[in-house]
């Protein structure tokens, strides 16, 4: 990730008019439709790009299909945010087809998405320079379960895209090493930053906070993941560590701090961030604090007026 600090874009007003894509796995149109819902009750202009419905095995449609939906989205001068309907596998298929000359020249908007989003996320820091928005999807459980949206969830969300609101510290249940570390967010689902070791868009934690989650990862592939980030360098020069939800993993912890507290950073565990419900918000890019007195990390925002 680029060391210089990323712009962070400006967030939404009721009226905005946003595009849900799928550059990852394929979209089940139920889930769609009720967090479609859910948007537009919050005031948004929802519009589903044309191939968000497609499909290619494990995939939504095709590589090209994919990207030309994320590249329109994001280069239409109308649209406020690109929202990723889910996660899934795909997203490093596209960075190579995407032109990032055009996506450069484009106004920055908020890119919203988790999991599999993590490449998109480095993608765009690299490439573009953007801050973006980690955390729930339109077509997954946390919004689009047919019990309703989590309240929890989407009231944090809500205040991290929304302009004038302020979204709330986020609190977790174990100081691993005491301190206090502020700088920029970077990080994601692990399995994704692993992935991404040896390509351009490789995490660099030097002078960051980094978040780590997982889901259905077992312990050793956990430390076989650690590892793999501690030797390419990706933590060298971190500042702080923030474990976030580890669904379905098994007891990862104890491979955790085992591999992780020798950076002898601030480190806090247990933190609603990635998968699994309540499932909040973080800025990607934006500067945070980690309070190991509150256990706690809170993302900032600059002024409005440097704001893209």
């Amino acid at each position: 990730m680029t060391s210089q600090r990323l712009w962070i874009p400006a967030r939404l007003r009721p009226g905005d008019r946003v595009a849900v894509v799928a550059p990852s796995g394929p979209v089940d149109p139920v889930r769609l439709a009720r967090g479609r819902q859910i948007l537009a009750e919050l005031g948004l202009d929802v519009v589903v790009m044309p191939r968000v419905l497609n499909r290619r095995g494990y995939l939504a449609g095709s590589d090209a299909g994919r990207a030309a939906d994320l590249q329109e989205a994001w280069c239409d001068p109308d649209i406020r945010a690109v929202i990723c309907a889910r996660g899934g596998y795909g997203a490093t298929r596209l960075l190579g087809l995407l032109d990032w000359t055009v996506m450069g020249a484009a106004r920055p908007k908020i890119l919203l998405g988790s999991s599999d989003v993590t490449a998109l996320h480095q993608a765009f820091a690299v490439r573009l320079g953007v801050a973006s928005c980690f955390g729930p999807m339109p077509a997954c459980q946390t919004l689009g379960d047919a019990g309703g949206p989590d309240a929890v969830s989407l009231a944090h969300l809500t205040s991290s895209l929304f302009e004038l609101e302020t979204p709330a510290p986020v609190a977790g249940d174990q100081v691993i090493v005491p301190g206090h570390a502020e700088g920029p967010l970077t990080g994601g689902n692990l399995s994704l930053l692993a992935a991404l070791c040896g390509t351009p868009y490789a995490m660099r934690g030097k002078g960051h906070i980094v978040l780590l989650e997982d889901i259905g990862e077992e312990p050793y592939r956990i430390d076989r993941m650690l590892t793999q980030l501690l030797e390419a360098g990706c933590l060298n020069g971190a500042i702080g560590i923030v474990l976030g939800s580890w669904e379905r993993c098994g007891d990862p912890l104890g491979v955790l701090i085992e591999r992780l507290a020798g950076l002898e950073v601030p480190m806090i565990a247990g933190l609603p961030i990635g998968h699994g419900t309540p499932q909040f918000t973080a800025w990607m890019g934006a500067d945070a604090v980690i309070d190991t007195e509150s256990c706690s990390l809170t993302c900032l925002f600059r002024d409005p007026a440097t704001a893209l």
